[in-house]
C-alpha cells in the first residue's frame, strides 16, 4: 500500500486530497515535524532533504508535492491523456508551487503579484467550473489547494475576484477535499 508522510499542516494535505479524489487506498504516516522524526535516518532515506511530503510506493520513493502529484495522475488517474495534455497539467502544477503560491503566501509579493495572478485565474473560473474545462484534473488540486488556503490561512478579501471565490467553495465543498485540507482547519 502506498504510504504518504507528513506533518500536521503540512503540504502532505494536498497530496492526501488527491488520493481521495483518485479512491487510492493509501496510509498516512503523521510524522511529529517537532520531535524531529523528519530528520531522522530512516526518514533521510525516503528524503535527504527532510521535507514532507513524500511518498514511498512499492519500491518507488519520490517527494515534492507537485513531483508526488503528477506521478499520481500518470500512474492512477484511468483517464488518457495525450503529451500535450499532461504538458498543460505539469504547467499548471509548477505554477501553483512556484507562482501562485509564493505570489501569494509572500508577504512582501502579495500586493504586487495577487492582481497579476488572480485576474487571468478569475476570467477562466467565470466561464469554466474547472482550470482546464468541464473535467476536475490534477491541475485543479494543484492550484485549487493553494487558493483554498487563502480563507483558511490568510483571510484575505477575495471580493474583487468572485469567480475565484466561487471555485474556492466548489473546491471545499469536494468530499475527498473534505477528508483531507478541510479536515485540518
Amino acid at each position: 500500500m502506498l504510504k504518504l508522510y507528513g506533518g500536521a499542516r503540512s503540504r502532505a494535505a494536498i497530496i492526501q486530497w488527491y488520493l481521495e479524489e483518485l479512491e487510492v487506498p493509501y496510509e498516512f504516516v503523521l510524522l511529529d515535524m517537532q520531535a524531529g522524526e523528519h530528520i531522522q535516518p530512516e526518514f533521510l532515506k525516503i528524503n535527504p532533504m527532510g521535507k514532507v511530503p513524500a511518498i514511498v510506493d512499492g519500491d518507488f520513493q519520490l517527494w515534492e508535492s507537485g513531483a508526488i502529484l503528477l506521478y499520481l495522475a500518470e500512474k492512477y488517474d484511468k483517464t488518457a491523456y495525450s503529451l500535450e495534455e499532461k504538458a498543460v497539467f505539469t504547467q499548471w502544477v509548477l505554477f501553483a508551487n512556484a507562482s501562485l503560491g509564493t505570489g501569494i503566501f509572500i508577504e512582501a509579493n502579495r500586493e504586487r503579484e495577487m492582481p497579476r495572478l488572480l485576474t487571468p485565474l478569475n476570467e477562466i473560473f467565470g466561464k469554466q467550473p474547472f482550470l482546464l474545462g468541464n473535467d476536475f484534473t490534477v491541475a485543479d488540486v494543484a492550484v485549487g489547494s493553494i487558493l483554498s488556503y487563502i480563507p483558511i490561512m490568510l483571510k484575505l478579501d477575495l471580493s474583487a475576484y468572485p469567480a475565484v471565490e466561487n471555485y474556492i467553495k466548489s473546491m471545499s465543498e469536494r468530499p475527498a477535499f473534505q477528508k483531507s485540507i478541510g479536515g485540518r482547519k
